[in-house]
């Protein structure tokens, strides 16, 4: 048991160890979005997005969901442990007004104003 918990303490420090991964969580924070828009706000590779939202996910600290083609990711909610829901909270109350985060969230607004299929298409994705 003692080995779990430091198990699942250090897979949280290592996602909280990318800023990219503390901004799409951030995001995430705020509103459900598909992997497209996580690649757009960050500014990555599809494979690069994907790689740090499956270290946010082993981390306990999002969720996602697959919709058709689509996959969308949230910030864990509802039924986890006591101690991820303060790591978000911790995340959000030390990061949330940061001048990086506030410029993300502007621009998520426009982001979220797209079609995520002409967003993917822009890309070049096959979505």
């Amino acid at each position: 048991m003692a080995n779990r918990k430091i198990d699942e303490f250090t897979a949280v420090t290592k996602a909280l160890g990318d800023p990219n991964r503390v901004r799409a969580l951030l995001a995430l924070l705020q509103k459900e979005l598909c992997v497209c828009q996580v690649v757009e706000l960050l500014g990555l590779a599809p494979s690069t997005v994907s790689k740090h939202m499956a270290v946010l996910k082993q981390a306990g600290l999002v969720e996602s969901r697959k919709e058709g083609r689509w996959v969308y990711y949230r910030a864990a909610a509802d039924e986890v442990p006591e101690e991820v829901k303060e790591v978000l909270e911790w995340v959000s109350n030390c990061c949330s007004g940061s001048r990086e985060a506030q410029e993300d969230s502007r621009n998520l607004e426009g982001i979220l104003s797209m079609d995520p299929e002409q967003l993917c298409q822009l890309q070049g994705n096959r979505c």
